[in-house]
């Protein structure tokens, strides 16, 4: 009998405490629905550290909950290790990836979230921490249709 390795992912922000814990737990919860879960690993972190130790913003997960999702976990800040245990490292954000590009991050397994989302117009998820609640409601759309999207990519090859 083999066992199969999991695929590592890691997704980053900012802060960790609105898009990539949202990313984290919505894929999460993607994964859970396609009965896939067990395959994965999955964290979030962010480039800053401001925020170690707090959970998601109430905002993000208000946004979560109106749609029948829960974001939950604990901010953290990326480290060097990341580089290696990870597979797959996604940014939000061109500034965040350029964050981890600068700490030493593969650029072969580092991507923005949002280039597996083919007719997406924007290419960044936004930062919705200085906005109100639409930019909440709008992230986790965003967010929402990219880990479907990167589910796919992901099982129909290695990307």
């Amino acid at each position: 009998m083999t066992s199969e390795k999991p695929i590592t992912i890691l997704f980053v922000c900012m802060g960790n405490i609105c898009r990539s814990p949202a990313a984290e737990c919505l894929m999460r919860d993607a994964l859970d629905k396609r009965k896939i879960k067990h395959k994965f690993v999955l964290d979030s972190a962010g480039t800053g550290g401001w925020h170690v130790g707090n959970n998601p913003d109430q905002r993000m997960r208000a946004a979560a909950k109106a749609v029948g999702r829960t974001i939950n976990g604990s901010a953290r800040q990326v480290c060097v290790e990341d580089f290696i245990e990870f597979d797959w490292i996604f940014c939000m954000d061109k500034e965040n990836y350029e964050n981890l590009m600068s700490m030493g991050a593969n650029p072969e397994k580092t991507h923005l979230l949002l280039e597996f989302v083919e007719h997406q117009t924007v290419g960044e998820v936004p930062d919705p921490y200085y906005g109100g609640s639409d930019g909440f409601t709008n992230v986790i759309s965003l967010i929402d249709e990219a880990v479907c999207e990167l589910i796919d990519r992901l099982q129909a090859t290695t990307l």
